[in-house]
């Protein structure tokens, strides 16, 4: 029996939660029922965060966990959202004592369960505990519990993710790249059986600079004065990867990459 899962990339401002309200139910007709959906949802509030009424209808609309990343605390009224709902992630490896988890164990639609890992990178990011470590640590307490499990890795640079994704192959059944915005054609299953993707891609504006205004981002590079930054307007694009995952094994059988663009 092969499970399928749907990994929506970084939902980007109004437009990419608007992308996701309208696409998702096409999605579901043309490819069937997904046994689990995961969006990281970190930049879904004008760009930066994510803010509790947002995640709920996220929830709503069937996603089944919400990841995040290095902007998971700039809208500050999900702080204490994290207390109240365990399917919204911030990293793993920050620091101890902070609101919320970095892992889920969730049960799927066909009643198996399965992990959700949300891990952030060092490089070039801000501080936080060795990623790679921090994935040993939580592999050897989910090995009793499922062999189903994804990563979310939320990183920055190319060498980092690449890294990861073969040091933990064999030991999930999949590693996928966010935070960068730019989906890249590298899926692959690794050799012993991991789905891996540099980076899953952005759902939001797509004439955009990753999701932002292009003239506002333009002016701050060729100035280097500040200027409020604003969610880009016009096309959009979904970015989303789907994979199938032998029951059995907790391998990856398929990778398939997802992307639609929406023209206005």
């Amino acid at each position: 029996m092969n499970i399928k899962i749907l990994f929506i990339g970084d939902i980007f401002g109004r437009p990419g939660r608007n992308t996701v309200a309208n696409l998702l139910p096409e999605l579901l007709n043309n490819k069937g029922t997904f046994d689990l959906i995961i969006a990281n949802g970190e930049n879904a509030a004008g760009g930066m965060g994510i803010t509790p009424k947002i995640a709920n209808t996220f929830l709503e609309w069937g996603i089944d966990v919400i990841t995040t990343g290095n902007h998971v605390w700039s809208q500050k009224e999900i702080i204490d959202y994290f207390g109240k709902q365990p399917k919204i992630l911030r990293p793993a490896n920050y620091p101890p004592g902070i609101p919320g988890k970095g892992v889920l164990i969730t049960q799927m639609k066909n009643g198996l369960k399965a992990a959700v890992i949300n891990i952030a990178g060092q490089l070039f990011m801000e501080n936080s505990d060795n990623p790679f470590h921090t994935a040993t640590k939580i592999l050897e307490e989910l090995k009793h519990e499922t062999n189903i499990i994804i990563v979310d890795f939320h990183a920055e640079a190319t060498s980092e993710k690449i890294a990861m994704g073969w040091y933990l192959d064999g030991k999930v059944s999949a590693v996928i790249g966010t935070h960068t915005h730019v989906q890249t054609a590298d899926e692959r299953i690794l050799p012993k059986g991991t789905a891996y993707i540099t980076d899953v891609g952005m759902t939001g504006p797509y004439d955009s600079v990753i999701g932002m205004d292009i003239e506002t981002v333009i002016y701050r590079f060729t100035t280097m004065m500040p200027k409020s930054l604003k969610v880009a307007k016009g096309n959009t694009i979904f970015s989303g990867l789907l994979i199938e995952v032998d029951a059995n094994t907790g391998k990856s059988v398929s990778i398939e990459r997802i992307q639609i663009l929406s023209r206005k």
